[in-house]
């Protein structure tokens, strides 16, 4: 296992960059701790397959250092590495029993047979493949294969590290749900470092300790799936976690008021006068329909009833506001009136969350 640490790392794929624009990754640090289970989380193209390349030396980056616990392996070859990776579409040898797909990376370390058979008995059990062990991979199906491509990523006990791309795509949904569930126990059980790499919100709140998002090349957040949620660093983030993801609307922001047209928000905390452009964001749990009052005026476009809740779909002023609504609350139609839990408002200024000014007493202690 390993502590891994990525120093002033940027990568291009031109040969003369001249700009930030020119970069897949712009310039970042980030370490992931010992024995950590991490999901790289973003959109497709954002950068994630760049950055698991180069922790595991298929790529080498155009600058910046990679360290395996301290050690500099940033022109290491990935065997040097001791890792293992699992890749979107399965990498399996269709002439041999999944016995021996499973058994392949431990006897070629020339591990004893018996250790050997009884992992592979292990992980056979945790992937549900132990009827057909017997059976030649070529027979099977795309997702059996990628489930052998699974256990083959775990069989070690050794690695640095196990980097998963995307290794779920072609498994049907409950078996994602199970896998994650598997994999979350392996972890529990033998502490390797674990990268999982997906564009799915889902799985990676649901098998990471801690999620790095990742939005047009650069890390925006390194946080807690609770973090996520509660304090998004960036407005991308705010939006693309959650369902719906944050409401986010362009205000004037002075002390601890929002101005939104001719409307007033009240804020949790003095913001000061921001500069630049000044966003407002609230999640969806946190907007309340009010009967009459001074709220914000919005006009409620559709309700869509998702069995524990519903989701009003409104807009301000051509702007979407969407609220989440338990059952048996009273449902809004055309105008309505909303307004905001203070302490739930984010100020973002050009996309990245400021905090509130301290308060005199906490600024004297």
């Amino acid at each position: 296992m390993a502590r891994i640490s990525l120093k002033q790392l940027a990568h291009s794929y031109l040969p003369n960059p001249r700009g930030p624009e020119d970069y897949a990754l712009k310039t970042f640090d980030l370490t992931w701790e010992d024995g950590g289970a991490y999901a790289l989380l973003g959109a497709s193209g954002c950068g994630k397959t760049t950055l698991l390349n180069i922790v595991s030396g298929l790529l080498r980056p155009s600058q910046g250092q990679v360290l395996f616990n301290s050690e500099d392996v940033t022109g290491a070859p990935t065997a040097a590495r001791n890792i293992a990776q699992v890749f979107q579409f399965p990498v399996v040898y269709d002439t041999m029993t999944v016995r021996d797909n499973l058994a392949f990376p431990l006897r070629n370390r020339g591990m004893d047979a018996g250790y050997i058979s009884q992992r592979v008995g292990d992980i056979a059990r945790m992937i549900g493949m132990e009827e057909v062990l017997r059976r030649k991979a070529r027979g099977l199906t795309a997702d059996q294969k990628q489930k052998i491509s699974l256990g083959r990523g775990m069989v070690r006990e050794d690695v640095n590290a196990i980097l998963f791309d995307e290794p779920l795509t072609v498994i049907d949904p409950h078996m994602k749900w199970e896998l994650r569930t598997q994999l979350k126990s392996l972890h529990r059980e033998f502490g390797h470092t674990m990268i999982y790499v997906t564009h799915d919100q889902t799985e990676a709140l649901t098998f990471a300790d801690k999620v790095v998002v990742m939005h047009d090349g650069q890390v925006v957040q390194l946080g807690t799936p609770e973090e996520l949620f509660q304090r998004p660093a960036h407005t991308f983030v705010g939006y693309f976690i959650g369902s719906p993801g944050m409401n986010l609307l362009d205000a004037e922001v002075s002390g601890d008021r929002a101005v939104l047209g001719d409307h007033t928000v009240p804020l949790g905390g003095d913001f000061g006068q921001p500069e630049g452009r000044v966003q407002i964001g609230i999640r969806p749990e946190f907007v309340q329909f009010e009967d009459g009052g001074e709220g914000l005026p919005v006009q409620v476009r559709r309700i869509e009833d998702v069995g524990r809740h519903r989701i009003v779909r409104a807009e301000y002023r051509g702007t979407p506001v969407n609220a989440v609504l338990p059952e048996g609350l009273p449902l809004p139609g055309g105008e309505a009136r909303v307004r905001f839990a203070p302490g739930q408002v984010g100020v973002y200024v050009d996309d990245w969350r400021v905090e509130p000014r301290a308060a005199a007493s906490e600024r004297v202690a």
